[in-house]
């Protein structure tokens, strides 16, 4: 009886707490940059300050049958195009160029934490998630989750959840697409999904690092629906892409920080984006230290020579240059085409791809589009970002195509390495792939065929002075599928790899089968470790870093660098900015300890920096001056 007092009471607080928002409806403002484009600005058009999520009504946790699950909308589209350029026999990739046709061999870290997700009332689930210093958030199509670094969810009391996403944004519904991210600039959590009647998108950044506390919510009306957003974090703002003309778009990402009501959003068209019906282009997306304040954000855009009008197969690069003085002269142009290895990015029998056991059912293969997401990493002399996609091998067995690309802070890139990772029939797809901050790469996966292997998720990797190209970790199955989809093609439209703030544990989420073909979600990390690769040197997974603020100095202290590696040491402000540097440092059996006076600086938010080409190691620090 206890219980059901309490419910009511907790759902009229939270009543009263939300309807206190800012209900703006501002005007659009069109402007006509120097290129000729049309430039769409307005700010939020509502805004709210949460009450602390851990008073919030906890949603019943169940897993519905898929005939009672609400059905996200979609807006995918197919080109009139697509079909028929597959029976062109110059369009074909007769055997992949690329293709790793065996598995590796090395013995990487097992999955740390490997825990069930939500399942949740709506279908497919669309699993996003990100892990902060203390916390790993979880949100699938109508919901979210806080969990410990263990794993365990925190408890309902607690502020753990699960919670309805709508609750976020007063006089929202559940429309779907979420996507989840740690700005571990800031130290803050972005959470959102899109809504249509209106259409809109809604984010929801936290007021403090505590996922449990208030957020900030914010709905930004859009000239169309934005179908697919994915989105990413740059010295200037949250950007994001979308299955719309909304292909390039940048949220005002300070003030947002702060919870003010004004912040604006900023939408543009990328030029000339080659497709096959569906458009998602990535944005990069940054991991470790910001990105200099004035780099422009770059958008990938993958295109095939089935393509229309498109002669090669090729990644687009854009450049986007955001002014926030001025909204009318930010611009997004296309910078580079960037030629790769051939491949094939589309599937035969519409959106039923993927095969599975006992059924004539397939699943969608998410065809013609980079997976989410655009890992951007800032190193000592030079930049990456990672890439993937589904590849049809043949008879609609997929596998993945991963890019590190590379270029040498001048915006001009390259393919660094690239590989197509198919060691067996079976089909791999929905993969997320990320690098760590030693240079080592992770992928996560789903896997299936019609023979034995019903829909489930796997993971690999390979560490950075392997030979080019392949994955020579062993294949891990995080956790196998127990039964096939047979009601649709629809499987899901993304997965999503995040790396920990430590720098070198990666977090997968993704979806699987379940028992009786009910879809599921998994939740699990992994670290490339140092196993049985002891006599390759140099090799990094385990130094220490210690940086605090000692009067006037900035200490540093790192234990584990190889002795006879030259280091650069750097103080990197909020905007990207190396304020200090330090360069050649020797360090002494393995440590180096250092000071920077920084009198002179700001009082705020610094990454201290230490590292050269063959790993770093960022800390995150408060300066008070």
């Amino acid at each position: 009886m206890k219980q059901f007092i309490l419910l009511p009471l907790m759902f009229v607080v939270c009543t009263i707490s939300f309807a206190q928002t800012s209900e703006n409806i501002p005007e659009e403002k069109k402007t006509i940059n120097a290129l000729g484009q049309t430039v769409i600005t307005v700010q939020a058009t509502n805004f709210m300050k949460t009450p602390p999520v851990k008073d919030w009504p906890v949603l019943e946790e169940k897993e519905l049958p898929l005939e009672q699950r609400k059905i996200v909308r979609k807006d995918f589209e197919r080109g009139p195009y697509e079909e028929a350029s597959k029976s062109e026999a110059n369009q074909q990739v007769l055997e992949d160029p690329l293709l790793q046709k065996e598995y590796g061999e090395k013995d990487i870290m097992g999955t740390i934490v490997n825990v069930n997700g939500m399942g949740g009332n709506s279908f497919p689930p669309d699993p996003t998630g990100a892990a902060g210093t203390n916390y790993y958030i979880q949100a699938v199509n109508t919901s979210f989750r806080i969990y410990n670094k263990t794993g365990l969810p925190v408890p309902g009391g607690a502020g753990g959840g699960p919670f309805n996403l709508s609750t976020l944004w007063a006089g929202s519904t559940n429309e779907g697409d979420p996507i989840v991210m740690y700005d571990r600039h800031a130290d803050r959590w972005f959470i959102s999904q899109f809504n249509f009647s209106p259409n809109r998108i809604l984010i929801a950044i936290s007021e403090t690092n505590d996922p449990t506390g208030s957020y900030y919510a914010y709905s930004f009306t859009m000239s169309s629906f934005p179908d697919y957003p994915k989105y990413s974090i740059w010295w200037d703002g949250y950007y994001m892409t979308s299955n719309s003309t909304n292909t390039a778009v940048v949220f005002e990402r300070d003030k947002m920080l702060a919870g003010d009501p004004t912040a604006q959003m900023v939408a543009l068209s990328l030029p000339s984006l080659g497709n096959a019906g569906f458009r998602s282009p990535l944005s990069a997306d940054a991991d470790g230290a910001l990105p200099p304040n004035g780099t422009p954000c770059y958008f990938f855009n993958l295109e095939d020579n089935a393509f229309s009008g498109v002669s090669a197969d090729q990644i687009e690069i854009y450049e986007m240059t955001t002014d926030w003085v001025n909204t009318g002269n930010t611009s997004v142009s296309s910078s580079q085409v960037l030629p790769v290895t051939a491949f094939d990015a589309l599937f035969s029998g519409g959106w039923s791809n993927i095969s599975q056991p006992g059924t004539s059912q397939g699943l969608d293969a998410i065809m013609g589009v980079f997976m989410f997401r655009a890992q951007h990493m800032r190193w000592t002399g030079y930049n990456t970002v990672m890439l993937s996609h589904a590849v049809d091998l043949g008879s609609n067995r997929s596998g993945v195509r991963w890019y590190e690309l590379r270029d040498a802070d001048n915006g001009v890139w390259a393919v660094h390495q690239s590989g197509t990772y198919a060691p067996d029939n079976t089909s791999r797809w929905m993969s997320s792939v990320a690098m760590d901050e030693y240079g080592n790469i992770g992928m996560g996966y789903s896997l299936s065929d019609a023979s034995s292997v019903f829909p489930g998720l796997a993971y690999t990797g390979r560490f950075f002075f392997d030979p080019l190209g392949s994955m020579t970790a062993g294949e891990n199955i995080a956790i196998s599928g127990s039964g096939s989809q047979t009601f649709t093609d629809r499987y899901g439209d993304y997965a999503h790899l995040s790396l920990d703030p430590d720098g070198c544990t990666f977090w997968y989420t993704g979806e699987y089968m379940g028992a009786g073909g009910n879809p599921s979600t998994r939740i699990f990390s992994f670290k490339l470790a140092n196993v049985g690769v002891e006599e390759l040197s140099p090799y990094y997974d385990d130094l220490t870093m210690l940086v605090y603020q000692n009067n006037n100095d900035v200490m540093v202290k790192v234990d584990g660098i190889n002795n006879s590696e030259l280091v650069d040491l750097d103080i990197i402000a909020m905007n990207g900015k190396a304020v200090k540097t330090q360069f050649d440092l020797k360090p002494n059996n393995g440590k180096l300890d250092e000071k920077i006076n920084i009198s002179k600086l700001e009082s705020g938010v610094y990454f201290v920096r230490v590292g050269n080409l063959n790993f770093q190691k960022v800390k995150r620090i408060l300066i008070k001056n």
